[in-house]
Order: C-alpha cells, then sequence, then structure tokens
C-alpha cells in the first residue's frame, strides 16, 4: 500500500507546476442588470504581473465599435461621470441601452500581457412592435408579413398567431401544421408565405418578448387572399376596344355629314403687271398716252 503523504507531495507538485501564471480572471462573465441601475464589472490578476500592473477597459458595442473606458488609470470623457475604478473593477452608477456590448480587461505588467472578457446586457422590456400585414393579395403570390421592436434588449424573440393560435416555428413538427408552407424567423420577425392560398386568408398578429418584461403585441390585422379575376380584366379589355371603335365610328360620321369644320380654300391674289410709256416714240409717236398697264386675273 503507497505512503499517503507521498501521495499527497506529489499531487501538490503536480497541482503548482500545472498552474499557468500571469491570469487574468472575472467573477462574472456575463452581466445582466436593469436600465438606469448601477453594476460592477470585476477583473482580477495574478501577482505575477507586480504590484502595480497597467489596467485597462475597453469597450465593443453590439455594432463593433470599439472605445476605451478606462485608459491611464483613468475614466475617459463620455464615461468620467458614470465610471469609476475601484481596484482593477469598473462601476457603472447607471447604465442605458447604449452600454450594451462586451467589455475587456486588459492587464500587463512585467514584460506580460492578459486579459478577460464581460459581456453587459442591459434589460429593457419591449414596446408593441411595428407590423407589417397586406390587407389583400392574390393567390400564387409570395407575400411577407415583417414585425419589429427597436426598443427591448436583449433583442426581442417574435411570436405570430392566426385566427387567434400560436404559428409554430417549425411547422413540419406539429401534426395539425404538416401541410403549412409559410416560413417563420423568429429573430428577424419575418412571417413568408412563398405562394399563398385561399387557407392562408386570416386575421393576423405579432408579439414580441425577451427577458426583461411582459410581452407586447400589434394590433391584429385581416389578410385576404383572393384569386385573379381573369374575367373581368377580359371584359375590361373587350369594353376599351369598343370604346375605341365607336369613337372611330362617330368621328368618321361627323365628317360625311359636314358636322365638323372644313378647312378654307385660300382663293390665288391677283398679279398686277404695269408698263410703263415708252419714252423713245414708236408706236405712241403720235404724243397720245394709252395706257399699257394690264390686269392679270
Amino acid at each position: 500500500m503507497p505512503d499517503i503523504g507521498l501521495v499527497s507531495v506529489a499531487l501538490f507538485l503536480y497541482a503548482a507546476t500545472s498552474v499557468s501564471g500571469f491570469t487574468v480572471s472575472t467573477s462574472n462573465a456575463n452581466v445582466q442588470v436593469k436600465e438606469n441601475e448601477g453594476v460592477d464589472l470585476t477583473c482580477t490578476y495574478s501577482a505575477d504581473f507586480a504590484p502595480n500592473p497597467r489596467v485597462e477597459w475597453k469597450f465593443k458595442d453590439l455594432k463593433g465599435s470599439q472605445t476605451y473606458v478606462v485608459f491611464d488609470g483613468k475614466p475617459t470623457g463620455p464615461y468620467s461621470g458614470r465610471v469609476t475604478t475601484y481596484g482593477s473593477n469598473l462601476r457603472f452608477s447607471k447604465v442605458s441601452r447604449k452600454d450594451n456590448g462586451v467589455y475587456d480587461c486588459e492587464v500587463s505588467g512585467n514584460g506580460q500581457f492578459g486579459e478577460v472578457r464581460v459581456k453587459l446586457t442591459v434589460l429593457v422590456p419591449p414596446s408593441p412592435p411595428m407590423c407589417r400585414i397586406p390587407s389583400s393579395v392574390t393567390t400564387g403570390k409570395k407575400v411577407i408579413l415583417s414585425c419589429h421592436d427597436g426598443d427591448g434588449s436583449p433583442p426581442p424573440e417574435y411570436k405570430w398567431y392566426k385566427d387567434g393560435t400560436l404559428l409554430p416555428a417549425d411547422p413540419n413538427k406539429i401534426s395539425g401544421f404538416k401541410n403549412a408552407t409559410y416560413k417563420l424567423n423568429t429573430e428577424t420577425g419575418i412571417l413568408e408565405f412563398p405562394s399563398s392560398t385561399k387557407m392562408d386568408t386570416a386575421e393576423y398578429y405579432c408579439e414580441a418578448s425577451n427577458i426583461a418584461g411582459p410581452p407586447q403585441r400589434c394590433k391584429a390585422m385581416r389578410m385576404q387572399v383572393r384569386d385573379l379575376n381573369t374575367g373581368g380584366i377580359v371584359a375590361g379589355v373587350i369594353v376599351a376596344i369598343l370604346l375605341v371603335v365607336v369613337l372611330v365610328l362617330g368621328i368618321w360620321y361627323a365628317k360625311k355629314k359636314g358636322y365638323l369644320p372644313q378647312k378654307n380654300e385660300s382663293k390665288p391674289k391677283p398679279n398686277v403687271v404695269y408698263q410703263p410709256p415708252s419714252l423713245y416714240g414708236g408706236d405712241d409717236e403720235d404724243g397720245d398716252f394709252k395706257q399699257k398697264s394690264s390686269f392679270v386675273v
């Protein structure tokens, strides 16, 4: 039977040699807090970084934009009024939905570097979502119903109801919806009918929900799916053709009966040629004056 003391020493040596130095950690890597309340983000580091290492905090929002929260031991301008530090920890006196994102605690010292990430979720209840539901569509056409809420944090999940019945996200898994052809995205709130049928005629509404508060829904609206009225289209074309024919015949008849004004024929103007008397005699040597002007009509 092995000596218990030797085993304990061996285990201690193994544990001591397996621990890596220069570690940075946090007591809570996923922090959730209601809007307008205060919160602490913790960051601890091992003694390997020397007594006074450099500690900085960086923030990356949900769009990927990054900025310093604490630099050179002090909160930066946008945070100076509501952020303080104690040790290597970060304290918010009040948070807003704009503080949603990830915070990186970076520690450097003794020629080494380490970091830890903390995710902050500011809890904001959803507002009544904005829904777009067409009132009338044609059978066979693609139809999209949309639902969106820009206030809820974390981003809400969306549900759609048809005549008061919840539409499952995956209809193929529910026996009563296996013949359904819709597609539902619970993250974006899009309800799509690739080829609408009369069976899709119903009253629809959407509901947005998250962990921050009670769910909110939009006003229910009815969507009517109708067949394409080919008979009405053909009748409209025939009526239009008949109207054109009647108009042409009316113009022809009016011209024939002289009801429409005729173009006036212009009469030619008379040409007048004047011939002066001869200055050198000739037939008029007797001195009598004779008019030699002629009028041509």
